[in-house]
């Protein structure tokens, strides 16, 4: 643990023992309503009434204890309680679960070393649209005030719908006929981040607030409606390298010495982000239980979130770049001398460059609009014969954003760069670039808008016959049909400018932890409207695509029981077929200028999948249970991959293309789990669970040659490469100090270990791990609950793994490994009013990522800050 981790743990700890206790995550764990309403039920015989984080700990051993599959489970004991910013960070708290990290925020989860492409998200049981342009959940839309709980899915059954081969997460609204607890719940407070504290005239102050209300209209009518309101104002600051010269990449163009290639940097940008992202969101549902035998649901959610970023840039090599486009090192006139770089490998580290390589201030804006709309309804008929299910769903996702800036380039005699493995990257020039008396507009960029459209509606009935006697207890069967359509368009306009820009809309300023020339601030709305000229957004047709995807699905699924053991035996059939609409676009030089012609194309796929599935449980003592399970999964290609659009570039002998892949197989897994666990108190839980999964393929890019109108092209497209196997084991134990004799504290701890060879199918001469792949994730908490006082100490770390860098899936990085720290501490003054104090990333923990898989080759390396939260919660 280094000198920083150390001082920030004893400080949290501090903090704790100051207020009586030792404390632990607000714990992302289990409770069904059923076990809630139970609890609060024993105060009518006068027992004694656990409530807060202890009772959430109860609630997550019943609720793991009576699955029949191997799940990991998330809830609040009251409504609004989880005390994370999104329900992603509570996710990651569970063992095997790791989140990246998304403008500081938890965003994406990737489970059991397999990454977000492989998990699939469900609300309450159905499958969502997204706006990313795969199939992959940004959890951070979800805010945690509005979720009841979670239940995350690590094997699988022939009744839950398939495509999870790393999970299946599904996020439960409230059932208010269902909910025991006040009836209405509001609550208010303050958030803080430091990372933008550099940043001229921003405040990292925001704000957030809730509130939900629930009400019995009869004893069988109910109804829940609800908001949020939250506004971060989380600006960080950047450095990103751009990519590398790579043989791999470029060929002949890489840079040699003595005859071996050299990986040199294209060049590097500094970047400051002054964030304000604000998020809406409404919940409602209806629940009806006409009679004994009925209980129908009809629930919506509704998610806004708003971008607006406005952004300082500091670009490095855009013109006489860092590249060295087939040069060779220390020749004479090469940008790299003798004695004035530095090689690491074959990578170049850092160098000085003295050919007056451009440095450009960029003030940018960048913003996103995007929504979530889930509807569904939901009727169930229960005589205790027959169970029938019927349900009806649609979502909807949007997302439209764009990007603008405006330049102003310079050229100083030299610049030195350092950026390196083990350092903090570092950039310095020999002219003052913010001179602000000589900034000198010299053009700029519009990027958008760039629209995205994702459209899921499904339909599902499921009937099941109980029986009372013999081996098998019950039969099952179902059917569902779903209706998909995703589409993506961008559009660009283009910019001139001129001027020097009047020293008045500027202000200089440094960035502190980050050795880079000062940096240039400044309002892009008014100093685009004075020194640009920005055209009308013209289409790109090259980008656009639209997928259709039709799937059907059926299961027939048994259930037995013997005298110490459960399970079920079924099959699920998958039949999928997807229609993709593109351009197809030819580049080629007609003799006077560059010409590009375009022509739709369309291409139609299909695939048959069955998924046989095995689940048994064993209970070996009243406290010792084992479950195992095998079954086959399955996760459908990323929507994005499957587009048909081919850009092709032609100019003989090099001709080359890019593009989607309609015809993409889906993955498949074969797995194997066994999860033991002991429960050895009504509040205690130590388990251990192992897994196999033999992975069929994969999807990544990859460069082929191929004929096209009787020409070879070299084309680079997402394809389906080798796979490979994914075993780990999981451990974790909760409890409070009982056997001390101290009821009230206690501990949460999970580890994991992955063992794969799965890689991913780039850079070809040193594959990536496959994404998601992280070696190591553990959690361990220490809290205490009582007299009013819920507090805890909450320690996250992961080891290295893969992510794709933004929403471009051939762009593969991997991210070092990280260690977070974070507190709580909330104290009931009554029953109807509770404050709450929280802190997370306490030690400021750096996110870096590089490219190629060579940690000497930077991606970025990013500082989020600090994080705070205060609020206060009024229950009635």
């Amino acid at each position: 643990m280094d000198l920083k981790l150390r001082t920030a743990f004893r400080a949290s700890s501090a903090l704790a023992i100051a207020l009586g206790v030792q404390a632990l995550s607000q714990p992302a764990f289990a409770q069904s309503t059923d076990t809630a309403a139970a609890d609060q039920s024993t105060a009518e015989n006068d027992a004694i009434v656990v409530t807060g984080l202890r009772a959430s700990l109860r609630d997550a051993l019943n609720a793991k204890r009576a699955q029949t599959v191997v799940t990991e489970q998330i809830s609040a004991k009251d409504i609004g309680a989880l005390p994370d910013v999104t329900i992603a960070d509570s996710l990651a708290r569970l063992p095997g679960v790791t989140a990246t990290r998304d403008r500081g925020n938890a965003s994406q989860a990737a489970v059991r070393g397999l990454g977000p492409r492989l998990v699939l998200g469900l609300i309450n049981g159905r499958e969502v649209a997204s706006s990313e342009p795969d199939r992959n959940v940004r959890w951070e839309i979800y805010p945690s005030e509005i979720v009841s709980g979670v239940t995350v899915y690590k094997s699988q059954a022939a009744n839950v719908i398939s495509g999870g081969v790393a999970a299946t997460i599904d996020i439960r609204t409230v059932r208010p006929l269902d909910y025991q607890g006040p009836a209405l719940t509001v609550r208010a407070g303050a958030l803080y981040n430091d990372g933008g504290k550099d940043i001229p005239g921003y405040s990292g102050w925001g704000s957030r607030g809730s509130a939900q209300y629930i009400g019995h209209l009869t004893d069988n009518l109910a109804v829940v409606v609800g908001g949020t309101f939250q506004r971060q104002k989380n600006g960080y600051n950047s450095f990103q390298g751009w990519g590398y010269n790579t043989y791999d990449v470029n060929g002949a163009s890489a840079p040699t010495l003595n005859g071996e290639p050299v990986n040199a940097p294209w060049g590097a940008q500094t970047e400051i982000k002054a964030l304000k992202e604000t998020r809406w969101s409404t919940t409602g549902a209806i629940q009806w239980k006409p009679t004994t035998d009925w209980d129908i649901n009809l629930d919506v959610l509704y998610s806004k979130v708003k971008i607006d970023e406005n952004q300082a840039q500091q670009w490095y090599g855009r013109s006489n770049g860092w590249g060295d486009w087939g040069g060779t090192i220390g020749a004479p006139g090469d940008i790299y001398q003798d004695g004035s770089y530095t090689l690491s490998g074959n990578t170049i580290t850092g160098a000085t460059l003295n050919n007056y390589s451009s440095v450009t201030n960029a003030i940018a804006k960048y913003t996103e609009d995007k929504n979530l709309f889930v509807t569904g309804l939901n009727a169930k008929y229960d005589d205790g014969d027959w169970t029938v299910k019927f349900d009806a769903s649609y979502s909807r996702a949007r997302r439209d954003n764009s990007w603008g800036a405006l330049y102003v380039d310079m050229w100083p005699e030299s610049t030195t760069f350092a950026t390196g493995r083990n350092q903090v990257p570092s950039v310095s020039v020999s002219a003052n670039t913010a001179d602000l008396s000589n900034q000198v507009v010299s053009g700029g960029q519009y990027d958008g808008p760039q629209r995205l459209k994702d459209d899921l509606g499904a339909g599902q009935v499921d009937i099941y016959r109980h029986l009372d006697s013999g081996f098998f207890t019950g039969f099952g069967a179902g059917l569902r049909y779903s209706n998909r359509v995703k589409s993506y368009d961008a559009y660009s306009a283009s910019v001139s400018g001129s001027g020097t820009i009047d020293s008045s809309y500027l202000t200089a300023f440094d960035v502190h932890g980050f050795d880079v020339p000062t940096l240039v601030w400044g309002n892009y709305k008014t100093l685009a409207a004075e020194y640009l000229t920005i055209g009308t957004p013209v289409q790109d047709k090259s980008k656009y695509w639209r997928v259709k995807e039709d799937n059907f699905e059926g299961y027939l699924m048994s259930d037995f029981a013997g005298s110490f053991f459960t399970g079920n035996l079924g099959v699920r059939f998958v039949n999928v077929a997807t229609h993709s609409n593109a351009f197809s676009g030819r580049t080629y030089w007609d003799g006077t200028q560059n010409v590009t012609e375009y022509s739709p194309v369309n291409d139609n796929s299909k695939y048959f999948r069955a998924l046989p599935s095995l689940n048994l449980n064993f209970d070996l003592t009243d406290t010792l249970k084992l479950r195992a399970g095998a079954a086959r999964v399955i996760s459908r290609p990323p929507l994005d991959e499957l587009r048909a659009s081919l850009a092709l570039s032609n100019y003989p002998p090099t001709n080359t293309a890019s593009g989607g892949n309609p015809y993409l197989k889906p993955l498949m897994a074969t797995q194997g789990d066994l999860s033991l666990e002991w429960y050895f108190h009504k509040d205690a839980m130590i388990a251990v669970a192992g897994y196999y999964k033999d992975v069929s393929s994969n999807v990544g890019y990859t460069q082929t040659q191929q004929v096209i109108g009787g020409e070879t092209y070299t084309v680079t497209s997402p394809g389906n490469g080798k796979g490979g196997h994914v075993a780990g084991v999981e451990g974790t134990i909760q409890t409070p100090f009982y056997f001390l004799g101290i009821d009230n504290f206690g501990l949460y701890a999970n580890a994991s270990y992955v063992d794969s060879n799965m890689k991913e199918l780039a850079p070809a001469s040193n594959p990536f791990p496959a994404v998601g792949l992280t070696k190591f994730t553990g959690e361990f908490d220490l809290w205490y609950s009582g007299h009013g006082i819920d507090a805890r100490v909450a320690l996250k770390h992961h080891s290295p793994f893969t992510v794709i860098y933004g929403w471009d899936a051939s762009q593969l990085t991997r991210l070092e490994s990280e260690t977070t720290l974070g507190a709580s501490v909330s104290y009931a003054i009554n029953k109807s009013i509770s404050v709450r104090f929280q802190a997370n990333n306490l030690t400021n923990q750096v996110a870096r990522f590089y490219w190629n898989n060579d940690p000497d080759q930077i991606a970025r390396y990013e500082k989020y800050g600090r994080s705070y939260l205060a609020d206060i919660t009024f229950k009635y």
